[in-house]
């Protein structure tokens, strides 16, 4: 992966965000399709964790990419992440994931699951160099194409701060 080459930032998202994450949904295929209410839901439930990357620095703030997360016990899901196409590949995704699992094992969370397209090299690729392991498939659990997702999942471990 490219070395980082834009100052960026993960924060919690603010309600401020909704349009920015909804612009990002809306041209990224792999993308699970949300409603503003999903994401205004998780946003406002304690086991929720919604976060963005942003431009640093800049007074107007750019929301680059988000990701969503959700806990039960010990255990969470990474059930949305994304970030513009312009900006991909530029350690985005991994600072969005980075920044959740350290969030969650804050909380207790020790695994974390997600389900994505057989597809989507790209976010294979990120995910097993992060650590994910296939658990499982989901038949035909993708519409607009139907496709099988498979279930990952990795041990979230203390960072290294």
């Amino acid at each position: 992966m490219p070395a980082v080459s834009l100052p960026f930032k993960i924060r919690p998202f603010s309600p401020g965000d909704l349009d920015a994450i909804l612009g990002i949904q809306s041209v990224c295929q792999s993308t699970a399709l949300w409603s503003s209410r999903d994401y205004q839901e998780l946003a406002a439930d304690p086991m929720g964790t919604l976060l963005v990357a942003c431009f640093e620095g800049h007074t107007l703030s750019r929301i680059l990419g988000f990701s969503a997360f959700h806990r039960v016990d010990s255990e969470a899901e990474l059930r949305n992440i994304a970030v513009t196409p312009k900006y991909r590949r530029q350690g985005i995704a991994k600072a969005l994931l980075e920044d959740g699992c350290r969030r969650l094992y804050a909380v207790g969370v020790r695994k974390l699951f997600l389900e994505v397209r057989e597809s989507n090299s790209p976010a294979l690729e990120l995910y097993r160099k992060f650590g994910f392991e296939p658990q499982g498939r989901r038949r035909e659990y993708y519409s607009h194409p139907t496709e099988d997702a498979l279930v990952l999942a990795c041990r979230i471990l203390p960072s290294d701060d």
